[in-house]
């Protein structure tokens, strides 16, 4: 699931996701955003200015879709929750994983690391439209 997870994350060079957070309010918000896996954990820097920032600091449950791929429409969702991270050694670390993958940085974003507490994996047997798809499912505690 994790190489799949990966393939899907990944598929247009860097990593890019749709993160859900959770309003002041208990009200959903999403976000585009671009996770890297760094030693084995999913991480983003996030403008400390930006909504989800703050949503991810106040409350951190988030659940992280990836992009549909071009030909057919796999999904990948994690769920869980984030933690700030301020260690200057794991950001360099991170800054540079996404710099490698073609990202700039503003060097003054947050870092957050998304524990991960459910995973789903859809694979679809065809393409567009097709149904029902093959659904795989990890829990944490299972």
């Amino acid at each position: 699931m994790a190489r799949a997870g990966k393939k899907l994350l990944y598929q247009f060079g860097v990593g890019l996701a749709f993160l859900a957070t959770i309003r002041r309010d208990g009200a959903p918000r999403l976000h585009p955003i671009c996770p890297t896996v760094v030693d084995g954990n999913l991480y983003a820097l996030l403008l400390p200015s930006s909504p989800k920032c703050g949503d991810l600091k106040r409350d951190g449950r988030y659940a992280l879709h990836t992009c549909p791929p071009v030909e057919n429409d796999d999904e990948f969702l994690v769920t869980g929750r984030a933690y700030f991270i301020d260690d200057r050694v794991q950001e360099t670390r991170v800054r540079d994983d996404l710099v490698a993958r073609g990202m700039t940085s503003t060097q003054d974003e947050a870092l957050f690391r998304f524990d991960i507490d459910r995973v789903m994996h859809a694979k679809y047997p065809g393409s567009h439209g097709t149904w029902p798809p093959k659904y795989l499912v990890w829990k944490a505690d299972s």
